[in-house]
């Protein structure tokens, strides 16, 4: 049994390309120093006496930095590589980290989330830009579970440390964030030396085609992955909140919970994705659109740890279902040439979310509580499911072909 098992870990990694697993090294040192964004909504609350709206609208202000630039980043990546994009995203975000920890106006603060964000999340969508132009079809949707893999890892040891940290000084946080996103690009610029390029046509300039904004089913897939994601974006806003004020729980408990969420990816995704590769991906990710809203809803069930154990569990279920299949089926259906566009678009409905969800969950926790709260995203579970299960038959698994460009 255990050989077996081994045997299938073995088969789920292998094929993935080298240029792929140093890029996520890099990853992984960026993320393991994660600790700014989901503590964040605490700081401002505690350490700089903002109230619960307030933070949850300066939080928003990290969705509304990544909007423009996952667009940018997608676009560059196209034109100069996605690697060098990368080293760019951690130079600038870590400057921008450090300079946030210093600051203590709300205005300030607020200008500074949002230059940061900027900075930060054009790595995204380089990120996965990246890899996919490393893999073929077959290995896509593994080499981009890989990213999360190294994302999700990284996040295992981020929150932790942080909440030991945040229990110290809160100004560590930005420090220690800081110095791994330098770190990170210092490992991507030595690993990954001469490896970037373009992802092109023949001519040498990015392939033209049908504007992705006309592509009916793409978009209602964004639209449906950024509802599901706004659930996602409560991790960073709502769920430590309710977790501190609602359930007692002090910062370094609140990283631990958190971290069942990125060490079960870490542990089982790759495996579990090798596994449904073969099936309809937005299928699959339907059935995990459910499970991620109903394990949130869990927390209406009690404040006891074991509660919010169970419903960390049953999201990060959902979210192994999910997002990998969504993700992969993005970018199987850019044009070539075209993939950092088309994933840039992926994070954008991301970003969507990252405004949306904490000002809009922070509105109703403070409105209505966090029963209200915790129900309502429950339900949440049956439209995105129903969403994407009708979306099924409208996606092919191959990539679609470049389309003529028009003339007047």
């Amino acid at each position: 049994m255990l050989r077996r098992l081994a045997a299938h870990y073995r088969a789920a990694y292998s094929g993935i390309p080298r240029e792929a697993w140093l890029l996520c090294l890099g990853l992984l040192v960026n993320r393991a120093g994660t600790m700014v964004l989901p503590f964040l909504a605490l700081y401002l609350t505690r350490h700089l006496g903002l109230s619960i709206a307030a933070a949850g609208g300066i939080v928003s202000l990290y969705g509304l930095g990544a909007l423009p630039a996952a667009f940018f980043s997608g676009w560059l990546s196209d034109r100069i590589g996605p690697v060098r994009v990368l080293v760019l995203s951690l130079l600038t975000s870590g400057t921008g980290y450090l300079v946030l920890g210093q600051l203590r106006a709300t205005v300030p603060v607020a200008i500074a989330v949002f230059l940061t964000s900027f900075c930060a999340e054009s790595f995204r969508p380089a990120a996965y830009a990246a890899v996919a132009g490393r893999a073929t079809p077959e290995l896509r949707t593994r080499a981009l579970a890989l990213i999360r893999l190294a994302n999700n890892l990284g996040l295992s040891i981020g929150p932790v440390l942080g909440g030991v940290l945040a229990v110290r000084h809160y100004e560590l946080l930005f420090v220690a964030d800081a110095l791994t996103s330098w770190l990170a690009a210092l490992v991507i610029v030595v690993t990954t030396r001469g490896a970037d390029h373009v992802t092109t046509t023949a001519s040498g300039t990015p392939s033209s085609g049908e504007p992705l904004w006309r592509d009916g089913p793409l978009l209602a897939l964004l639209a449906t992955f950024a509802v599901i994601c706004i659930v996602f974006c409560q991790c960073w806003s709502t769920l430590p909140l309710h977790l501190r004020t609602v359930c007692g729980f002090s910062e370094d408990t609140i990283g631990l919970l958190l971290a069942i969420n990125t060490t079960c990816i870490a542990l089982f995704e790759m495996a579990l994705v090798a596994a449904l590769e073969s099936r309809n991906r937005l299928r699959v990710a339907a059935l995990g659109a459910a499970l991620v809203c109903i394990g949130f809803g869990v927390l209406a069930l009690g404040h006891s740890i074991v509660v919010a154990i169970i419903a960390m569990l049953v999201a990060v279920v959902g979210e192994m279902l999910c997002l990998p299949m969504t993700n992969s089926v993005v970018a199987g259906r850019a044009p070539s040439g075209r993939t950092g566009q088309y994933l840039g678009a992926y994070s954008f409905a991301f970003s969507i979310a990252l405004i949306v969800g904490p000002a809009l969950g922070t509105a109703v926790l403070q409105r209505w509580g966090s029963t209200v709260l915790w129900l309502t995203i429950g339900a949440c579970g049956v439209p995105t499911s129903l969403a994407l299960l009708a979306l099924a038959g409208r996606f092919q698994e191959q990539r679609r072909p470049v389309m003529a460009a028009s003339r007047g």
